[in-house]
């Protein structure tokens, strides 16, 4: 007998061919996609008011938002010379209310019609005629019958996504809702559970007939809490399943040799370099030198912030390796920071013998073959580039330590057609983005993490300022009377070429003027995003060779680049630049025993506002984050050096984002949990999921049956991605 879930949702009541259609266009092909096709959304009973209680409210002092229902009584356009002004007139039980708005009237006038019944969400205010009024509010239609009986009893009304594609076919809120409930009634039953009993039992979790009745149609407010807690645990649970196979996978491995480390050798490279490493560098290396020790391929995340040398650590593990006979392969994500690499490595490596070389695009066919080939017959030990490296036509001799700099810039299958060119090799990613802790457990729960925790000991914490944009002259004083000092500045612009859309400063533009007018007694330099890796090389080497005091750019020098004289650092529309992206251009400056300085320039209502502002989260609504996200970015930087901290707000800041996506992870994108603010029921997955994965990694036991084939059946393609990443 066919599976009734996977037949088409043609076949529906209400449905047929062409709505059919209209489904398939946003996922929904069959019955089970449409069960599983959740609300985002709910009207409570218990949070409606009517407006003779609103207006109690109000003169109560009362400034929060409030839900009312009422019937459309009238509309009507109102014109004030060129202004307009759309107005909607509505009735519930107890009184009259207004709803106006001084935009996008175009769209809200077709909307709303005589005796339509509508919730509407907004802060309420009194007019000077003493009219209850709500401003631009939030607004769902409802079905009259609908709203007779939401009104009079403690139903919860389910609000579903509703895009252009359903609108088309003729599908509203009450029609999308009549349809899945028929769904919801008629097929709920013939669910297959998801999760075993004993894991239902132990985290006292909702049946899955029950989760998804009431995530549909809660039957009160706890119910749906429920429903809730169970869909975002089990999702939470596979997907750390799948990070626990992940880690399972490469622990079984064997590579080709366990590696012996030359004290001398290693100890003789340590002496010429020019200072000394940190105890945390030490800490670090000692946990790297015991992986490549070991039997096992090591899978370890290098975590340090901008300048804490991990580039060095990462060197002395590939001098273990190359001791050993074997190559190790750095990749890097611009050509720039790969040349900047080859530059400063091989010189470090020519006194001890070893051969580096570099592979990235843009070479001559000469050079590039000549490189290929001693590739391939291992005269190069250590090779360093971009995604040059995973090319097909690149053959190695024998890869021992596959080296990832800057990991979130790549994909799992660009780390995996790296990897696969050896033969279980070591695997070694590094970030200067320091990763929240929720986000290490999740996406990088498979990796051994080691931390570089401290800056090299010659290095003063960068000052930073926020100064409006008024204060421009003032700060231009700054840099030239620092430059009398020796110190060289980065100004950085968002934008290459002025746009008519956004009203950002532009690199070139602002290059011109300040060569020829604000800085015109320095020497000023360009570098942009629109050269060639070889004519940045080239500004680049002008300017650490002091050809330039001054160097204009966009965001092409936000990784890797090490100027030690660079030591000021101006961001401009600093409030259009995530809280990552500022954190990373300041790390370009403070490289030297000098105290260094990043100036963030931005509208001075922006200054003003920051200087007054707190963020701290514990007192601030979501309402208030929202709105002043940028406000908060900017009062970070001004607080927090470390980027570990940083990333502690950020992750606030943005949520999860899309940071799961398959590209980074080679996991499924999260529907339900939120890793923010589900943090205890991840934690709580993650552990039965590692236990249940230690304890049977190829979930052969019988009880483990329902996990096999919930894995099987709906994250095939993820486990193997998985398996690569």
């Amino acid at each position: 007998m066919p599976d009734i879930l996977s037949q088409s949702v043609q076949y529906l009541k209400s449905v047929g061919p062409k709505r059919s259609e209209s489904f398939s266009k946003i996922g929904i092909n069959t019955v089970r996609d449409l069960l599983y096709y959740f609300p985002t959304r709910y009207l409570d009973r218990s949070t409606i008011l009517n407006s003779v209680k609103v207006l109690q409210y109000l003169r109560n002092g009362y400034e929060g938002e409030v839900t009312i229902i009422g019937e459309v009584i009238s509309k009507e356009l109102i014109r004030y010379g060129k202004k307009q002004i759309y107005k909607v007139r509505l009735k519930d039980n107890a009184g009259f209310f207004e709803c106006v708005w001084f935009q996008g009237i175009k769209y809200f006038k077709d909307i709303f019609n005589q005796n339509d019944f509508y919730a509407i969400s907004a802060k309420p205010v009194l007019t000077k005629f003493g009219h209850l009024q709500f401003v631009h509010p939030d607004f769902d239609r409802l079905a009259e019958k609908e709203s007779k009986e939401f009104m009079h009893t403690g139903k919860i009304i389910p609000f579903y996504r509703v895009p252009k594609e359903l609108r088309a076919a003729n599908l509203g809120d009450f029609s999308l809702r009549r349809i899945i409930n028929y769904a919801v009634e008629n097929f709920c039953s013939n669910l297959s559970e998801t999760l075993p009993e004993d894991i239902l039992i132990s985290r006292e979790l909702l049946d899955i007939h029950s989760t998804v009745r009431n995530l549909h149609f809660p039957g009160n407010h706890n119910s749906l809490l429920n429903a809730e807690r169970r869909i975002k645990f089990e999702e939470l649970f596979y997907f750390e399943c799948m990070i626990a196979l992940r880690k399972s996978f490469v622990k079984n491995k064997r590579k080709e040799t366990a590696y012996k480390t030359d004290s001398k050798f290693i100890k003789k490279f340590l002496d010429s370099l020019p200072f000394k490493l940190t105890p945390a560098q030490i800490k670090v290396l000692h946990e790297i030198r015991k992986d490549l020790e070991s039997e096992k391929p090591m899978n370890r995340l290098l975590q340090g912030d901008v300048g804490s040398g991990k580039t060095i650590v990462a060197l002395i593990s590939a001098l273990i390796v190359i001791s050993n006979g074997y190559q190790a392969v750095l990749m890097s994500p611009t050509e720039i920071l790969a040349d900047q690499h080859y530059k400063r490595i091989s010189e470090l490596l020519e006194p001890l013998g070893i051969k580096t070389g570099i592979l990235i695009g843009g070479q001559k066919k000469s050079e590039r073959e000549k490189i290929l080939g001693d590739i391939e017959h291992g005269k190069i030990q250590l090779i360093i580039g971009t995604h040059a490296l995973i090319e097909e036509n690149v053959n190695y001799n024998k890869i021992g330590l596959v080296i990832i700099d800057e990991q979130h810039r790549f994909g799992v299958v660009q780390r995996y057609n790296l990897i696969r060119k050896g033969n279980q090799p070591d695997v070694l990613v590094m970030t200067a983005t320091p990763i929240p802790r929720t986000l290490s457990m999740t996406l990088y729960g498979d990796l051994d993490t080691s931390i570089i925790d401290e800056m090299p000991l010659n290095r003063k914490p960068i000052k930073t300022y926020l100064r409006g944009e008024s204060k421009l002259n003032d700060v231009y004083k700054f840099i030239i009377d620092k430059s009398k000092s020796g110190y060289q500045t980065f100004l950085v612009y968002p934008l290459v070429e002025e746009s008519e859309k956004l009203e950002l400063k532009a690199a070139e533009t602002y290059y011109n003027d300040l060569k020829d007018n604000h800085l015109k007694e320095l020497k000023v330099g360009l570098i942009h995003g629109r050269m060639s890796w070889q004519q940045k090389e080239q500004v680049m080497v002008e300017f650490a060779s002091k050809k330039y005091d001054v160097l204009v750019s966009t965001t092409v020098i936000e990784v890797g680049i090490d100027i030690p004289d660079a030591n000021i650092m101006i961001i401009n529309d600093a409030f259009r630049f995530g809280l990552s992206q500022l954190h990373q251009l300041r790390g370009r400056v403070g490289r030297s025993d000098k105290q260094a300085y990043c100036i963030l320039i931005t509208k001075d209502e922006y200054a003003i506002k920051t200087n007054q502002f707190s963020f701290d989260f514990n007192y601030l609504s979501d309402e208030q984050i929202e709105k002043n996200k940028s406000i908060i970015r900017l009062n970070a930087m001004l607080k927090y050096n470390s980027g570990f901290e940083l990333s502690e707000v950020d992750m606030k800041l943005r949520g999860q984002g899309d940071i799961f996506g398959t590209k980074q992870s080679g996991l499924p994108e999260l529907k339900y949990a939120n890793v923010v603010t589900d943090f205890d029921l991840l934690v709580d997955a993650r552990e039965l999921a590692f236990q249940i994965i230690n304890d049977d990694p190829s979930l052969a036991k019988e009880n483990n049956s329902t996990i096999r084939k919930n894995l099987k059946e709906n994250f095939s393609s993820n486990i193997l991605l998985s398996q690569i990443a």
